[in-house]
């Protein structure tokens, strides 16, 4: 099933996931903390309302001065990131959700082709950094429709995957500018 079958098939938790874990891969852009997120994972798995909790994500990326990262991209790319972040429904209705995790979706592709080494000239064919951000997105989508909610926490495990393979790429680049 393709992943836009599968986010049109996925309910409100679903779709949450996928958003924030579109989101969770790229936080690394902006912020260190790997556990910046995790609160709102954590609504998701007990099902409750998340909007305190966003309204701290958004205000310590708020507090984050948006500086240069390592050029090339990797600037745009934070902008992406963030905009991700910025844009997340405070309220879990379906079609809010829907239309993030689309948004999110495209937005983390976006942020993997403008940093993918490969990439630059607008083809993902062949872009391994955008394959693999695509293969996650799929995973996470499918753990959920397949799990439930006991499907979270492999999500997380996947997109903490990602994450560690995005600030890698980033080191890289920051390494090679040097």
């Amino acid at each position: 099933m393709s992943l836009e079958e599968l986010i049109a098939q996925a309910d409100a938790r679903g779709l949450a996931a996928s958003g924030l874990a579109c989101s969770d891969r790229c936080v690394s852009l902006l912020v260190e903390d790997d556990e910046l997120l995790r609160p709102l994972w954590a609504h998701l798995v007990d099902d409750s309302d998340w909007s305190e909790s966003l309204a701290k994500v958004r205000a310590a990326l708020g507090a984050v001065e948006p500086g240069p990262c390592s050029g090339s991209g990797a600037d745009e790319a934070a902008g992406v990131a963030r905009g991700m972040l910025l844009s997340a429904p405070a309220e879990r209705e379906e079609g809010a959700l829907r239309e993030w995790a689309e948004a999110c979706s495209s937005a983390s592709l976006r942020v993997h082709r403008l940093l993918d080494p490969a990439g630059g000239d607008g083809v993902d064919e062949g872009l391994p950094l955008v394959a693999a951000e695509l293969g996650r997105q799929t995973v996470v989508l499918q753990l959920l429709a397949e799990h439930g909610p006991q499907g979270l926490r492999r999500a997380l495990d996947v997109s903490g995957e990602g994450r560690r393979v995005l600030r890698a790429v980033v080191s890289r680049r920051a390494r090679a500018q040097a």
